[in-house]
């Protein structure tokens, strides 16, 4: 049944009110389905995944790649999100496990774990101030308060870690509950910001000075480095860094900063490494750079900056990369079409259109515009299959561990990568002369909320 009705803004719309006429109708269309009892007992048994699943994917993305960087065991974040901070550090490992002869290496995800959560009470605090003359209930105060701070993050962001901060290995900062289990702290640590919030803001309407605020502000970030040293354990200042090679020759580097220590063993130009992002809605012309507004986690330091490029320069870039001998990070929507267990990434696994008899199928551009989809999670490619200089599949590095996939790898279809990627990271210098130009360009600010500022 329709009917007219006016919004609150005294815009008329069309109503429609379920009626019990159409209710009879549409028991009626099920009935008369062949296919609904075979289906409700299906579906009611054993769920929608199961009962669409499509095992000739399976047989179509075999890990078998023409071009496969050897890059060792994977890592496992365990029950946090920091897949973004493994994606980069694996990166960076794969480079030093080659030059130094390393076996079993990784860096130390909890030490940037530790700084990302510090540096992001202090980016909350930025932007807590820098609102504070809007409405608790306003849009930018509103989404500040839904999250003050979380696990996840993005390429630029871990390059400010690095930048002010440094490296070390796993061995000079291993692993604690909290890190490999970060619900606990992240609950805790929110509640701490929002209290916290509650105090600048309030500071701010009763026109207190600016020294005052910023002491109460410097006693807040020394309550959060207490927190934070009870979690995680102090971050080392120096450390030695011990290891034996391949040939089982033993090595030491004693006293060493993190700061140094990247220096001399990782030795990357962060400023190299730019990030490619591809997302074909209209408010994204290809070429052009953007940023989004209140998205960082270092004040004053490296601020994320994307170039949105066509998805075929988007594989031209992460194939050179790759034929360079380098591993490439990347960004997606992981839980999209995907067989985790198995480690399959592919359109084709789950039949859910033909399953439910209704079209399901959204553009890429309207997954984005409409919520459907965004970057979830960050992984590393580290090889792919060309047929005919053509890309067919690619491998994937994860960060759950050896027991899903292939020893922790996944396969991803390239029409996958087509509907699902969002983000890569690749060194300047396989950029063409077009897009290094277009890279230079300023960025245009998107909202906070925009999806190209999903953490992975």
């Amino acid at each position: 049944m329709l009917k007219w009705k006016l919004n609150i803004k005294g815009v008329i719309y069309l109503s429609h009110i379920i009626s019990n006429e159409e209710l009879v109708s549409f028991q009626k269309d099920l009935i008369s389905r062949k296919e609904s009892a075979v289906n409700e007992r299906a579906i009611t048994k054993n769920g929608i995944l199961a009962s669409s699943y499509d095992w000739h994917a399976v047989s179509e993305t075999t890990p078998v790649f023409s071009i496969d960087l050897d890059t060792g065991d994977v890592a496992n974040q365990k029950q946090s999100g920091r897949c973004w901070m493994f994606a980069a550090l694996n990166t960076m490992r794969h480079d030093m496990a080659k030059q130094l002869g390393l076996k079993k290496f990784e860096l130390s995800q909890s030490y940037t774990f530790f700084w990302d959560k510090f540096e992001k009470a202090n980016f909350f605090y930025e932007n807590v101030l820098r609102t504070a003359d809007q409405p608790a209930d306003s849009r930018e105060v509103a989404w500040l308060m839904a999250t003050p701070q979380q696990d996840g993050g993005q390429w630029d962001m871990l390059c400010a870690l690095i930048e002010k901060y440094g490296v070390v290995p796993q061995t000079a900062m291993p692993e604690t509950y909290n890190s490999s289990k970060s619900n606990e702290i992240n609950t805790v640590l929110n509640r701490k910001l929002r209290q916290d919030a509650v105090a600048l803001r309030q500071m701010v309407a009763d026109k207190t000075d600016d020294k005052t605020i910023d002491e109460k502000r410097t006693s807040m970030l020394s309550d959060v480095y207490r927190m934070l040293s009870y979690s995680f354990g102090q971050p080392p200042v120096k450390f030695d860094f011990e290891y034996r090679d391949k040939d089982n020759n033993f090595h030491r580097d004693s006293d060493l900063t993190p700061k140094e220590f990247f220096s001399k063993y990782v030795g990357w130009n962060l400023n190299d490494y730019v990030s490619i992002i591809n997302a074909p809605t209209a408010d994204k012309p290809y070429d052009k750079t953007y940023t989004v507004d209140m998205l960082g986690n270092v004040v004053g330091g490296r601020s994320v900056k994307h170039l949105n490029v066509t998805m075929e320069d988007f594989k031209k870039l992460a194939i050179a990369q790759l034929q360079a001998g380098e591993s490439v990070w990347f960004g997606c929507d992981v839980g999209q079409s995907s067989d985790r267990q198995k480690g399959i990434m592919d359109l084709n696994i789950y039949a859910k259109s033909e399953l439910f008899d209704t079209d399901l199928s959204m553009t890429k551009a309207q997954r984005l515009d409409y919520g459907e989809s965004m970057m979830t999670h960050a992984m590393v490619i580290t090889g792919v299959d060309l047929v005919n200089n053509k890309p067919t599949k690619w491998k994937v590095e994860n960060s759950w561990g050896p027991k899903v996939g292939e020893k922790g790898y996944f396969v991803m279809s390239d029409t996958w990568m087509d509907e699902y990627c969002y983000q890569i990271v690749v060194n300047k210098q396989f950029l063409p002369d077009k897009l290094k130009q277009a890279q230079e360009q300023e960025p245009t600010i998107l909202k906070p909320w925009d999806p190209m500022g999903a953490l992975a």
